[in-house]
């Protein structure tokens, strides 16, 4: 088998596996399976800084480009695995079980995971290693029946062998001469219509074959090669009164077997040393299309299963049910967005909002089944389902978020409009003890994260949030349940899809982020950034307007300073903000000479506290510095 089709063998069967096991995780949980189970695990294991490489090279594309790079490795792995199988079929199957048992385990290793998080990996491997030696058999005929056809059709072709009688002894030597000659004359001109007679033979021969064969050899030796046993009935010395015919010989696609074979033909993957075959593209080509089908079959049922359109009628539903705020927000004030052509505004649309989580396949939560377990350090333990947590009273609040690997002057950062429950109140109902000191709380797919119970129980705006901007809580944002915490990062406050708060204490219990070299604590750092111009821009010489935004949640933002070329500092315009927990809107007017300058930006927050110069990276707990771009006037 060419080393093409074998890989071809090895890519479809790992297409296979990959598809059965998809449809299987949409029955049982779509992080089963395997690529996003390993891709789990990876993201567990990759050391900080090589995830923060990642988030900010592909920023939100992150987890695509990681799922992507999985499925190129396997795609290579699987070809890899048919050009083993094409030595021997065992080779192959025994390199699927072993991917299929890392898939399980990767699954296993999963903090939600059950004894039923292994089958997608167990049963896709079981059906690649169904799929690889048939479609190996599959492109791999046996020769031996064509063979036996041909070199019948051969001898039957071939012409009979003219006998000459010997000259009587009484003839004069000159008679037998003559006669001999004559004979010689007849024998020649017999040999030569015999030899276009079996010419015409060999042709009608090679016909009836179309072709298969090229005469070269005889049955004899083609025995001998291959340890077959001539024809049944035929003679392996040439028939009386006949010539000996000639007997076909194998084409450059047919070989005896040689290890590389199509296999004894019982199942069992053993390869034969004694039949030769037949390399069939078109076998090949058709059973390849058929197994791709059956992947992309099985795949795309799978993704039906995961839940996403289920979820999404759920939340239509939702939205029928949100009760009014009992504290509604104020109205944002008018001045709050300067409306700059290229200033980020006040308010981040939610399909604008940033992502950064660990989940490589968005929880898909039913709110009718969702409940929150709040236990540990508690004198009355609560349990709320969702039509529960809907009958509390409800208040909206503005409130930035910020991730913690944001770099300066980076795009992790969003402002919206949240409705929810006071989170302090419902602790408080579960009476909270005196010695407890943070909330450790669990997402759906089993990320914690540690907030710390001051914050929380300080009177800020931290909330149980199920809108954000006037709509229900989108799948990728934390439907149906998520917490909003002003003024810390997102890794110590911000967890989507929660269902569970444990209140403990920090010397007992660790969050996700903490032993992978992140701080346990997060307040948000003042910062501030220029959004316009952008870094590498022309712009143009004389009046040119600079803006951005500024943020120090729970302080409140004070000034916003901007300098040119390491001049003095210039107090930019600020804009209104609602209260201390969003973001703020900022803009200066600046002359610029033409040719080549560096523009650098600085905000002082509330308490009086001005951005450090000093250069930081985002781990462990937010990155420092000032944003500084380049850009020329001409």
């Amino acid at each position: 088998m060419p080393a093409w089709a074998a890989a071809l063998t090895g890519l479809v069967a790992g297409a296979v596996a990959l598809g059965v096991a998809q449809i299987v995780a949409g029955l049982i949980d779509p992080g089963a399976a395997p690529v996003v189970a390993v891709g789990g695990a990876m993201i567990d294991s990759t050391p900080a800084g090589l995830k923060e490489w990642a988030i900010s090279t592909f920023g939100s594309n992150d987890k695509p480009v990681l799922l992507g790079g999985i499925v190129v490795v396997l795609a290579l792995v699987a070809a890899g695995l048919g050009l083993l199988a094409r030595r021997r079929t065992a080779y192959g199957t025994l390199g699927l079980a072993v991917f299929g048992l890392v898939g399980a385990a990767a699954a296993l290793s999963r903090p939600d995971a059950g004894v039923a998080h292994v089958l997608p990996s167990l049963i896709g491997a079981a059906a690649g290693a169904w799929t690889l030696p048939r479609l190996k058999r599959r492109a791999l005929s046996s020769g031996e029946e064509d063979y036996v056809a041909a070199s019948r059709a051969a001898d039957r072709a071939a012409p009979a062998r003219v006998l000459t009688a010997p000259a009587p002894a009484e003839r004069t030597e000159a008679s037998g001469t003559a006669a001999s000659g004559t004979a010689a004359s007849g024998t020649e001109a017999a040999g030569t219509e015999a030899a276009g007679t079996a010419v015409e033979g060999a042709a009608a021969a090679g016909t009836a074959v179309e072709g298969a064969w090229v005469a070269s050899v005889g049955e004899e030796s083609h025995a001998a090669e291959t340890g077959l046993a001539p024809s049944p009935g035929r003679s392996t010395a040439p028939s009386q009164g006949r010539s000996a015919g000639p007997a076909p010989a194998m084409p450059a696609v047919m070989r005896p077997g040689t290890g590389s074979g199509a296999g004894s033909g019982t199942g069992s993957g053993a390869e034969s040393d004694a039949v030769p075959y037949v390399f069939d593209r078109r076998r090949l080509l058709t059973g390849a299309a058929a197994g791709v089908a059956v992947a992309g079959v099985a795949g795309f049922g799978g993704w039906l299963l995961k839940g996403s359109k289920d979820a999404e009628l759920a939340r239509r539903g939702v939205s029928r049910m949100l009760p009014r705020a009992a504290r509604p927000a104020a109205p944002i004030p008018a001045g709050a967005d300067l409306r700059i052509p290229g200033l980020s505004p006040f308010v981040t649309p939610n399909a604008d909002f940033y992502r950064v989580d660990t989940a490589l396949v968005v929880p898909s939560v039913d709110p009718a089944r969702w409940t929150l377990k709040i236990h540990g350090l508690v004198d009355r333990p609560v349990e709320l389902t969702f039509a529960d947590l809907l009958k509390r009273p409800f208040m909206e609040a503005d409130v930035t978020l910020t991730c913690v690997s944001n770099d300066v002057g980076g795009p992790y950062i969003g402002n919206a409009r949240w409705l929810g429950t006071r989170l302090a109140d419902v602790l408080r109902e579960a009476g909270i003890r005196r010695d407890a000191d943070m909330l450790l709380s669990v997402s759906q797919d089993g990320w914690t994260c540690g907030t710390p119970v001051d914050v929380v129980m300080d009177g800020r705006d931290a909330l149980l949030a199920v809108a954000m901007n006037g709509e229900v809580l989108p799948e990728a944002h934390g439907f149906p349940v998520r917490q909003v915490v002003p003024g810390l990062y997102g890794y110590v406050s911000a967890t989507k899809w929660v269902t569970e708060i444990r209140v403990t204490r920090f010397d007992q219990e660790e969050a996700y982020w903490t032993p992978r070299g992140w701080a346990p604590k997060g307040p948000i750092k003042t910062q501030s950034r220029i959004d316009l111009p952008r870094d590498g821009d022309d712009v143009t010489a004389g009046r040119t307007t600079v803006a951005g935004v500024a943020w120090a949640q729970h302080r409140g933002i004070d000034a916003v300073e901007v300098r040119v070329d390491g001049g003095a500092w210039q107090q930019a315009k600020l804009a209104q903000v609602p209260g201390p927990d969003t973001w703020r809107q900022w803009s200066l007017d600046l002359d610029l000479t033409r040719g080549r300058h560096t523009i650098s930006v600085r905000a002082t927050d509330a308490t009086g506290y001005t951005q450090t110069s000093e250069e930081a990276p985002p781990a462990p707990d937010g990155a420092t510095g000032l944003h500084t771009i380049a850009v020329t006037a001409r």
